[in-house]
């Protein structure tokens, strides 16, 4: 009896490089997670996205990343989505410091 891995059966012609790239997609526009969870792709929390997104005295009453509402034609709530993009942005710009990039 031959015993199988359950990767035995699955052959591709794909280059492997096109194979572990192609389910890995980057969101145009994140949802904010529901409270007291924390946000897929980043890991930051609904709180934190909202000192990101909203006019706070965090951040000067200037949003550093953009996000966007759909909601229905006089609808007062309505659905609110992160700029993915602007928000990965501000993360590369802010660098935990270690100690060693002091002068």
């Amino acid at each position: 009896m031959k015993t199988e891995t359950p990767f035995t059966h699955q052959r591709t012609v794909e280059p492997i490089s096109s194979v572990a790239t192609a389910h890995v997609t980057t969101p145009e526009f994140i949802r904010l997670p529901p409270p007291g969870s924390r946000e897929p792709y980043t890991g930051l929390t609904r709180s934190f996205l909202n000192l990101l997104i909203l006019l706070c005295g965090y951040n000067g009453n200037k949003p550093p990343v953009r996000s966007f509402v759909l909601r229905k034609k006089g609808a007062k709530t309505g659905v609110r989505l992160v700029d993915a993009a602007d928000l990965f942005r501000y993360i590369r710009e802010h660098p935990e410091s270690n100690g060693r990039d002091a002068a």
